[in-house]
């Protein structure tokens, strides 16, 4: 069914099966998470349950080719991810931490036996998988992060904490990020190692239906071959943070989305001095408005996925996605909650509910100020990062 946002028939922009891939996704989560997604975000439950349904559609992954991956398109990828993120960030994060950051680590920077061993049992749902890049003092700048590994007679002995690191309470491996003698290196991390504890964060105002947690890693020892080989430095995590990014681009617009249809929505219904709201000029000027930043988002979000499937896609384009597109979709949420009124407080009603999580999307893979730094560097050629 299309919106009434779609105001220039953007539909026609989607092959059949990319639209039946839509109707699959977005049936799903008619069915499985709207009816429950108010009780979830209250008691701050993630729904684990949903990852077996989840493996099922294909999503875990479903942009990798091989080892038991649905081998997606990049625009496939974006369209479940917009259809997920329209029913709860929480939901889409787990799908983006499972197959853009852990997954997507093991299969561009693992071994063959890596791969082997658990990419097919990730993309069945058997195995949760975290990333663990990012730390109490090093958010925006990963390299000054202080976790450490040495190799010490045969074995890896990690050291360190991280913090943000969504599903790592209930994940079976993290991707551990850390400092070595020849660079920065990723580690696979069985979570039953001896050492490794993993804390939920709580509370929380925002991504509440989701888990994000502390790692703490106190000597932790790992077999050498735990090393993922293909990743030394930094571009290492941040191959993966773009995939993550590229996603966010697309899963901004289906929050946006779903606010617009439930404040246009209630505003047909409403009716306040003898006429619906969605007969007075302010309330109309706002639908216009949205309408046409949404339709303005899913071009760019779709323009990047066919430049991804091209091979033609460059960071500097994902940072232009990422921070416009999220800056687009948290100002949506608040205005349709305000046209919502007193009612939109209330789990009742998404676009409140959006609008937290948006406060969260918005910071991590990178904070509105590290895209804008990124997209300045590309213009200038200066870097503003460092002195």
């Amino acid at each position: 069914m299309r919106s009434a946002s779609d105001l220039l028939n953007l539909d026609d922009e989607f092959s059949a099966s990319e639209l039946e891939l839509r109707a699959r996704v977005r049936e799903f989560v008619d069915r499985r998470v709207r009816p429950h997604i108010a009780g979830w975000f209250d008691r701050a439950h993630f729904p684990v349950e949903l990852v077996p349904e989840l493996a099922e559609l294909g999503l875990l992954g479903l942009h990798l080719p091989g080892y038991g991956c649905a081998g997606g398109t990049a625009v496939d990828y974006g369209i479940a991810i917009q259809e997920l993120e329209a029913g709860d960030s929480g939901i889409r994060t787990f799908v983006s931490v499972q197959g853009s950051l852990a997954m997507s680590a093991i299969h561009k920077h693992g071994s063959e036996v890596q791969k082997q061993e658990w990419l097919p049992r990730m993309a069945r749902g058997e195995v949760i998988g975290c990333f663990g890049l990012t730390e109490a003092g090093a958010g925006s700048d990963p390299s000054s992060m202080t976790t450490s590994a040495r190799l010490e007679a045969g074995e890896w002995v990690l050291n360190g904490a991280k913090r943000w690191i969504g599903l790592a309470s209930i994940a079976d491996i993290a991707i551990i990020w850390a400092k070595t003698d020849e660079g920065l290196r990723g580690f696979v991390v069985p979570t039953d190692s001896p050492g490794f504890t993993a804390t939920p964060i709580e509370p929380k105002l925002s991504m509440r239906a989701s888990v994000q947690c502390d790692i703490r890693l106190a000597d932790v020892r790992l077999p050498e071959d735990a090393v993922l080989p293909g990743a030394v430095g930094l571009k290492g995590p941040f191959s993966c943070l773009n995939e993550a990014r590229y996603g966010i681009a697309w899963g901004a617009v289906g929050a946006a989305r779903d606010c617009f249809d439930q404040a246009l929505s209630y505003a047909l219904e409403r009716r306040q001095f003898d006429k619906p709201l969605a007969g007075f000029q302010l309330t109309q000027q706002k639908l216009v408005n949205w309408a046409l930043e949404i339709q303005k988002g899913q071009l760019l979000a779709l323009h990047l996925g066919r430049l991804k499937d091209a091979g033609r896609l460059q960071h500097h384009m994902i940072s232009a996605a990422k921070l416009n597109n999220t800056r687009m979709a948290i100002e949506i949420a608040r205005e349709a909650r305000a046209v919502i009124g007193a009612n939109g407080i209330t789990l009742d009603y998404s676009p409140l509910r959006h609008a937290n999580n948006l406060e969260s999307v918005r910071t991590y893979e990178g904070t509105d100020e590290v895209h804008t730094l990124i997209l300045g560097q590309h213009i200038t050629g200066i870097s503003a990062f460092r002195a």
